[in-house]
């Protein structure tokens, strides 16, 4: 418990597949998915994770069929229920592309982004009508103006200024990133900030990945060495000092 993950980040994938294997519609899926969010989103909480940001959906994801982007955009406005986040003293935030969204689920989230500000044990951010290159172009977009109207100088651009104007600018770099699924790509997500993330990627659909399926990620990262670049030895003298 000394070594949980202060940041995960999870790329939810499968729901689609689940179903079918199931003979349902893939909305099946994404349901069963809904139940496996609060269910993760309850048991960081207890474990001491501060931040949880789950990928929900992609800027690419615009191109599925048009009538699972209804379902999907239906079901992300009935699952935000503000009660699960006050039950769990949670903190509620979106990063994305917010005006693709369809007035009804903006008005939402910002409803829900207000009502839990306070809450303090854990921040649950969803990645929606999200991609990391939407992300950094924006980003660049943002910087270059100010570079142009005289508001920044070339030298103020470092790795750190250009994360303070990330949608992420708000929490630090995830942990541990976590796909589920059996995919072993990262899909445009988070790429500036998992730099250096400890990556676990599993076999589990989403809607199958419970309390044990996170402990196996946890302890999959717990024993490994996060070395930032640094020699196996530095690492290990580092620890020492600090252990005394």
């Amino acid at each position: 418990m000394n070594r949980i993950p202060q940041h995960i980040a999870i790329i939810m994938d499968g729901n689609g597949r689940w179903a079918n294997e199931r003979g349902k519609e893939r909305s099946f899926g994404h349901q069963a998915g809904v139940d496996a969010v609060h269910c993760i989103t309850s048991e960081c909480v207890r474990l001491g994770v501060k931040y949880l940001t789950l990928y929900t959906f992609s800027t690419e994801n615009w191109n599925r069929p048009a009538d699972e982007v209804s379902a999907l955009m239906g079901l992300i406005l009935t699952s935000l229920e503000e009660e699960i986040f006050m039950k769990n003293n949670v903190r509620f935030k979106m990063i994305g592309d917010m005006d693709r969204l369809p007035d009804i689920v903006q008005e939402k989230i910002k409803e829900l982004e207000d009502h839990t500000a306070g809450n303090t044990a854990m921040t649950a951010v969803i990645a929606l009508s999200y991609s990391s290159r939407w992300e950094l172009v924006k980003a660049t977009k943002q910087i270059a103006k100010g570079v142009s109207d005289g508001k920044y100088k070339m030298d103020d651009i470092t790795e750190e200024f250009i994360s303070q104007h990330l949608e992420t600018a708000f929490m630090p770099d995830p942990d541990l990133l976590i796909r589920t699924g059996g995919e072993l790509r990262i899909s445009n997500y988070l790429l500036w900030q998992i730099a250096y993330s400890e990556l676990y990627f599993c076999d589990t659909y989403w809607p199958d990945f419970n309390e044990e399926a996170l402990y196996k990620a946890i302890y999959s990262y717990q024993n490994r060495q996060r070395r930032f670049g640094k020699t196996e030895a530095q690492v290990e003298e580092e620890e020492v000092k600090s252990d005394k």
